[in-house]
């Protein structure tokens, strides 16, 4: 998904001038969203898949809840205070 979108978006993102740090930070945040959450959750079909017959997928369903709820935190702290972003990244350097 990354190869197809990613040569698309970053030009747009370097001319209207966005940090591609934050871009890049923001973009995988919501990737992980997005394989988290049905109707197409790429990872609740895998963890079904290596589950228990016993286990249903509305057990799925509630144990990612916690998961997607952190990260619609994290994805809202990041987009509100993007030097969040910058802070690991400056801690490598």
């Amino acid at each position: 998904m990354m190869l197809i979108t990613i040569p698309i978006f970053m030009p747009i993102v370097q001319r209207l001038g966005i940090d591609p740090i934050w871009f890049g930070i923001m973009f995988l945040i919501c990737m992980q969203m997005g394989l988290l959450l049905p109707p197409h959750g790429l990872l609740l079909m895998t963890m079904k898949g290596v589950a228990p017959p016993s286990v249903t997928m509305a057990h799925i369903f509630r144990a990612v809840t916690p998961y997607v709820v952190m990260s619609f935190i994290v994805l809202t702290a990041v987009f509100f205070f993007p030097p969040i972003a910058h802070w690991l990244p400056g801690i490598i350097k």
